[in-house]
């Protein structure tokens, strides 16, 4: 028996959850933000968690501009050629693949940035505690811009869907850094070499004016990214807060700056890092519930891909069969989610989200919104969740 056994998601409450957060524009970072957490730190005493908290930080309203900046040092590796050219724009793609993937983020230090939050809940277990549970789930939502695009991000639906793997989604900026590093290392004053740093240059250049374009864009509803893994945690929260786990702490992490990079998620690692790297732990990610057959997310990275390790991976296949669900699909994404944060601190962690067909219906544009959300697979992926929170229980228990 577990604290979640026999849990049905309250969905009349998701629902409105959802329609809530849809209806407050959350841009990273920025005072909605702030008004999200202030509603959630409310929500979570009204669905019975007593220990709650707000946390701010500082980061950055979107990931362009830090993006904006590697793509700007590429053109001029590609302008400088030679082996010094070769040199910047290994360097620069370099520092770029660590940004992206949350690894290393060196240069928000020196960028502009504004005030961020996280609401954060804690429920203690009933008894001795041998494990730490923190379910993640971040309530900003993104920018959008026209690289996002329903016909952009349904292409290659079909081969994503047939090899479970969606292509990662700055693999163009990548390949044009390799063109201009190819193109400075071949004999100075090439014809092969100029024409290689030129198109790589061009390539880098219309990175930059993407770049531009999502960070003047317009902040999207995000009903399903991620109002949906918002409010499951909410309605999780309030069925473990009625009945707490005996030997598992929970704590429901709803965090900021995911579309920024991960800002809140981060902040959060900071400040609680500690605890999770003693007794057994698992980090447990919720993020676009809503849009088709719920998956776990076997790797991901905008660039270089980071596998969830197969612990947490078999974790999440032993809660779907206590939930009585088949065991969800492995893909590997090509963008980011928070928990990808606490595996490079190698803390236990695994990523829940839902898939369409190959791809995130309404992706990072105007039109996701709570009409448009599949509740049936918001509902599965909340007794998925429910059905981890058991399994872990009980790996806590034989710890």
């Amino acid at each position: 028996m577990g604290a979640l056994t026999g849990y049905v998601p309250d969905m009349a409450t998701v629902r409105q959850d959802v329609a809530a957060l849809a209806a407050t524009s959350r841009s990273s970072a920025r005072p909605g933000e702030a008004r999200s957490a202030a509603w959630l730190t409310r929500r979570l005493r009204e669905r019975g968690v007593a220990e709650v908290s707000a946390q701010t930080y500082r980061y950055q309203h979107s990931y362009a501009l830090a993006h904006a900046a590697h793509h700007l040092a590429g053109v001029l590796a590609c302008a400088l050629g030679g082996r010094p050219g070769a040199v910047l724009g290994a360097a620069a793609l370099a520092s770029f693949e660590r940004e992206a993937s949350g690894r290393s983020q060196w240069l928000r230090r020196v960028l502009p940035a504004g005030e961020g939050r996280n609401a954060v809940g804690r429920i203690p277990a009933s008894g001795r505690v041998r494990g730490r549970l923190v379910l993640v789930a971040h309530h900003d939502a993104a920018n959008t811009g026209l690289i996002w695009h329903p016909r952009i991000v349904a292409a290659g639906g079909r081969r994503h869907l047939r090899r479970r793997r969606v292509d990662p989604f700055m693999a163009p900026a990548e390949a044009a850094f390799v063109l201009g590093i190819g193109g400075s290392l071949l004999a100075p004053g090439s014809r092969a070499g100029r024409r290689l740093r030129a198109l790589a240059g061009a390539l880098l250049s219309v990175g930059i004016v993407v770049d531009a374009d999502i960070g003047r864009g317009a902040t999207v509803p995000g009903a399903c990214d991620n109002a949906t893994g918002v409010a499951v945690a909410l309605d999780l929260a309030r069925a473990l807060a009625a009945r707490p786990p005996r030997e598992v702490e929970v704590v429901i992490a709803l965090v900021g700056g995911e579309e920024a990079g991960m800002g809140g998620m981060r902040a959060f690692l900071d400040a609680h890092q500690g605890p999770l790297a003693g007794a057994p732990a698992l980090v447990l990610g919720l993020d676009t519930l809503g849009a088709g057959t719920p998956i776990v997310c076997s790797g991901e990275g905008a660039m270089r891909e980071q596998r969830y390790p197969e612990r947490e991976l078999g974790l999440v296949a032993e809660g779907a069969a206590l939930a009585g669900l088949p065991a969800p699909p492995r893909w590997r994404i090509g963008g980011w989610t928070d928990p990808v944060l606490a595996v490079h601190r190698r803390l236990p962690a695994a990523s829940i989200l839902s898939m369409g067909p190959g791809y995130f219906p309404h992706y990072h544009h105007p039109t996701d919104t709570p009409e448009r959300i599949d509740w049936d697979s918001v509902a599965a992926c909340a007794r998925l969740a429910a059905g981890c929170v058991t399994a872990f229980e009980r790996r806590a228990a034989g710890a």
